[in-house]
């Protein structure tokens, strides 16, 4: 296929991705504060400087009283900002446009209903009193465009392009909301003898995730820092965990490149050692610097990201 085609799908599946995970955190983040047991994590505001913070827009001054229907508009319906879920799914859907003969009829259909949807929705119904609505249902279609993904098209180079730009986002984001999370668990400390590692933020950053009721089924105890991050950045057979997503990009790029060796250089190259290097990672080599070793997971997919486009996409 055409490499400006690969690069539309891998960015399609980016995109649908990353808006999931911003609608995800908006509808956790937000209704979960209502329960929370302290009062900083209960206020508004911190609350709204969570999401920005999450997107990469943090609010320079912790003091400075936020809009909350503006921050809401930013976050969910304004075309002018980069990192709105209504820019993601705009984008998603040109470069499904641009691949409409790679892509089943099932999968453009969902993609075009789920982007009619998000064009029409009302923008004060939305910040007034919608903002379960509109992210349970960006949520529920993203998911209904996964099975379109995973259940119509061929399992071939086109899945594994699509696939690759999916889990490279979800690693991305799941990072940047541990980050968030991690942050908002500084801010509040609001716990006992240990304030940071039994915050009220390590549960809702699970349920952010999806993650809450299976980590709780793995360890049988009350979710706090170590063992939050021990399942959502190691455990393997968590499906929201980044070892899961480095397992399941190094699985799709052997499908795309079937060198029997690969260069230093190369994009696989790259994938098998940071899988292997977390294969073997523990979590207390993680707790040392957690900051430390969230930004290096972020730049290191970053650099894989780099990598594939520059060497299957360079048009």
């Amino acid at each position: 296929m055409l490499a400006r085609v690969a690069n539309n799908l891998f960015w399609m599946g980016r995109y649908i991705e990353r808006a999931e995970h911003i609608a995800r955190f908006m509808n956790v983040n937000y209704f979960s504060s209502l329960d929370a047991p302290n009062q900083l994590s209960h206020s508004r505001d911190f609350v709204l400087q969570s999401m920005l913070f999450m997107v990469g827009d943090p609010v320079s001054d912790p003091q400075k009283e936020l809009n909350e229907e503006a921050v809401l508009f930013d976050l969910g319906l304004n075309p002018a900002k980069p990192y709105s879920i209504i820019s993601s799914i705009k984008i998603a859907r040109e470069n499904a446009n641009s691949s409409r003969d790679l892509i089943s009829t099932e999968l453009y259909e969902s993609l075009n209903k789920f982007y009619h949807f998000v064009m029409n929705y009302h923008t004060d119904t939305y910040v007034k009193t919608n903002l379960y609505d509109f992210t349970m249902n960006i949520t529920e279609m993203t998911a209904v465009l996964r099975g379109k993904i995973r259940g119509t098209l061929l399992h071939d180079e086109v899945y594994a392009i699509i696939m690759m730009g999916v889990n490279i986002e979800r690693a991305i984001q799941i990072t940047r909301i541990i980050n968030t999370k991690y942050n908002d668990a500084l801010m509040a400390k609001g716990s006992y003898k240990d304030p940071i590692g039994n915050s009220y933020e390590w549960s809702t950053l699970l349920k952010c995730a999806e993650s809450y009721d299976m980590m709780r089924r793995l360890y049988k105890k009350t979710p706090n820092g170590t063992s939050t991050l021990e399942f959502l950045l190691l455990n393997g057979k968590c499906p929201r965990s980044f070892m899961n997503c480095i397992n399941q990009v190094h699985k799709h790029i052997l499908e795309i490149d079937k060198k029997v060796e690969y260069s230093q250089s190369s994009t696989a190259f790259l994938v098998g050692k940071v899988k292997a290097e977390f294969q073997f990672k523990q979590i207390d080599e993680i707790l040392e610097d957690i900051q430390g070793n969230l930004d290096m997971i972020l730049n290191k997919m970053f650099k894989i990201s780099e990598s594939m486009e520059k060497e299957f996409f360079n048009y």
